[in-house]
């Protein structure tokens, strides 16, 4: 698998990054950062590191308690502050749009979400949520300076030049 170019990060829990880097998790189950292109469905870039967030680690709630420990160590490895530690690119295989719940929570062998979790991502507005079947692969680590147009709640981080000045 190849670097992702050009350099793009999809954020997501840092728990659950560990849990896809460990081949506990192998799908990302997402509300939106899905674009349309010829009547198909794909997320905004098929390759992409995963860029570990922490600021909705507290919601315990969001991961079934036998995944607890994954909290833990995302914290324990958790890189000093304003930096951002990239270790593992993931490569979309499939991505599947949902429209039943009963769909959705029949995929909690593929992931680490409580079903609160993922009822009120399908809930989120309009029913649904798309599936997307991931491939990972280790890819660093390489540690960036986080700076402020990565901050906030959003999916995709264009990383720029942060990333071929870290790497050089």
């Amino acid at each position: 698998m190849t670097v992702p170019d050009p350099p793009v990060a999809f954020k997501e829990w840092a728990a659950v990054c560990r849990a896809l880097a460990l081949g506990i998790q192998t799908v990302i189950l997402r509300k939106g950062g899905i674009a349309e292109e010829g009547g198909t469905f794909r997320p905004e870039h098929p390759r992409f590191w995963l860029y570990p967030t922490y600021y909705h680690e507290p919601q315990v709630g969001g991961i079934r308690p036998e995944y607890f420990s994954l909290l833990t160590e995302a914290e324990a490895d958790r890189p000093p502050a304003e930096t951002v530690r990239l270790t593992h690119v993931a490569e979309v295989t499939a991505v599947q749009f949902l429209d039943s719940i009963d769909a959705a929570l029949s995929l909690h062998s593929r992931h680490i979400l409580a079903e609160a979790a993922v009822r009120k991502r399908f809930f989120y507005r309009n029913p649904g949520l798309y599936v997307i079947d991931v491939r990972i692969a280790v890819a660093g680590p390489i540690e960036i300076r986080e700076c402020p147009a990565f901050a906030g709640c959003k999916t995709w981080v264009r990383l720029g030049n942060s990333l071929r000045s870290s790497s050089s």
